[in-house]
C-alpha cells in the first residue's frame, strides 16, 4: 500500500502556535508528499489569515466548525482529509526536519495502523517548559509510558503526536467525547478491533505545552480524573502502577507526620528519591535551574494526578456517572 499522509491539526485560539508549526512543515527535509488539514474549533481568534499565507508553500486546507472539543475536531479533519494515513498533532508542537522521513521508514519496515511518537524539549523552550517536559517524560516519574523505547509493546499513542490509518479510523469511529483521555480510549478500542499500535522513537516532536504552573496542575489533575473512568470502560487495562502517584503523595504526607513523631526513616526515603530525580534531571537537561524546577514539576504532577485519581476512584466505587460529577471532561459531539 502506498502511504498518503494527511496531517490533522485542531486549533483553538492559537494563531501564533499555528504559525510556528507551519514554519516547521515548510522546513521539513523530505520528498514525501503530504497535506495539512487545519480545523478551527470554534475559535474567536482565527488562524485563517496565517493558514492562507502558507497556501502557496504547502498543500493545506482550512475548516472552521463550532466548538466541540479536540477529539471531535480531529474526527472532522480525518473525515475531510484526502490521504490514507492520518498524522494528528497538537497546535503547540514543532516538527524536526526529518520527522516524516522517520515515520515512513518505520511504517515501511513494520506497518501498523496506529503509531505514536515521543515529545522533546527544544533548546529555545523556557526553563519551566523544559522542567515540565522532564517530569512528563522521564522514566523516574512516568515510567516512560509517553515515549520510552521499552514501551513499544502495547504502546498507547498520545494525540499530540499520533498516526492512524484511514481504515482504523473508520472502523473505530475515531476519538470519543472524553478529554483528556480520548487517545488511550481510542488505542484500547483499536486493540479490541484487532489493530496494532507501536511507538516510533525517532518520530519525536518538540511539544511546547503552553504551560504555567497552574495550568500544568490543572492538566495533570484532569489526567488523574480520567484514568479511573478509562479503567471502568476498559477493565482489562487496569494496572497497579496507575495508583503510584496517589500512593506517593499519601506516603509523602504520612512521612512528614511521622517525622514530627520521631520516625525519620520514611522521609529519608523521599529525600533519596528527590536526590536521584535531581541527578537524573541534571544529567538529562545539563541545566542546574531546570533540574531544580524539575523537582517542583514532579511534585505538582504527582499531587495533581494523585488527587484527581483518588477523587475519580471514589466516584467510580459509588457507581456514579462521571459525566455528572466531572462535566469538564466531556464534550458534546456534533
Amino acid at each position: 500500500m502506498k502511504l498518503q499522509f494527511s496531517f490533522i491539526i485542531p486549533v483553538y485560539n492559537r494563531p501564533d502556535e499555528i504559525q510556528e508549526l507551519l514554519q516547521s512543515f515548510e522546513a521539513l527535509e523530505t520528498e514525501i508528499p503530504f497535506e495539512v488539514v487545519i480545523v478551527e474549533d470554534g475559535s474567536t481568534k482565527s488562524s485563517k489569515e496565517v493558514v492562507d499565507s502558507y497556501k502557496s508553500k504547502l498543500n493545506i486546507s482550512y475548516f472552521f466548525k463550532e466548538n466541540s472539543g479536540p477529539g471531535d475536531s480531529r474526527n472532522f479533519g480525518m473525515q475531510h482529509a484526502k490521504g490514507n494515513y492520518f498524522i494528528i498533532l497538537d497546535s503547540d508542537c514543532i516538527l524536526p526536519v526529518n520527522y516524516l522521513n522517520e515515520v515512513e521508514k518505520s511504517l515501511k519496515e513494520n506497518y501498523v495502523d496506529c503509531f505514536g511518537g515521543p515529545d522533546a524539549a527544544h533548546k529555545s523552550f523556557t526553563n519551566l517548559q523544559k522542567a515540565i517536559n522532564f517530569s512528563m517524560t522521564s522514566f523516574i516519574t512516568t515510567g516512560g509510558i509517553r515515549g520510552n523505547k521499552n514501551s513499544v509493546d502495547k504502546f498507547q499513542p498520545r494525540s499530540f503526536n499520533m498516526g492512524i490509518s484511514k481504515n482504523a479510523f473508520f472502523a473505530s469511529n475515531g476519538f470519543g467525547k472524553i478529554h483528556p483521555g480520548e487517545d488511550p480510549d481510542l488505542s484500547i478500542r483499536l486493540w479490541n478491533l484487532g489493530f496494532k499500535t507501536k511507538l516510533i522513537p525517532q518520530a519525536y516532536v518538540y511539544h511546547k505545552r503552553r504551560i504555567s504552573w497552574s495550568n500544568f496542575y490543572k492538566q495533570v489533575y484532569k489526567f488523574g480524573l480520567v484514568r479511573p473512568i478509562l479503567n471502568k470502560w476498559h477493565p482489562q487495562t487496569k494496572k497497579i502502577t496507575y495508583w503510584f502517584p496517589t500512593v506517593f503523595i499519601i506516603g509523602f504526607i504520612t512521612s512528614i507526620l511521622l517525622y514530627f513523631m520521631g520516625f525519620k526513616w520514611l522521609i529519608l526515603a523521599y529525600i533519596l528519591y528527590f536526590i536521584v530525580a535531581f541527578i537524573v534531571a541534571l544529567v538529562s537537561t545539563k541545566n542546574l535551574v531546570v533540574s531544580m524546577l524539575s523537582l517542583i514539576a514532579i511534585m505538582t504532577q504527582f499531587f495533581g494526578y494523585g488527587y484527581g485519581f483518588l477523587k475519580s476512584t471514589f466516584v467510580s466505587i459509588l457507581n456514579k456517572e462521571p459525566e455528572k460529577y466531572f462535566p469538564q471532561l466531556f464534550f458534546k459531539q456534533k
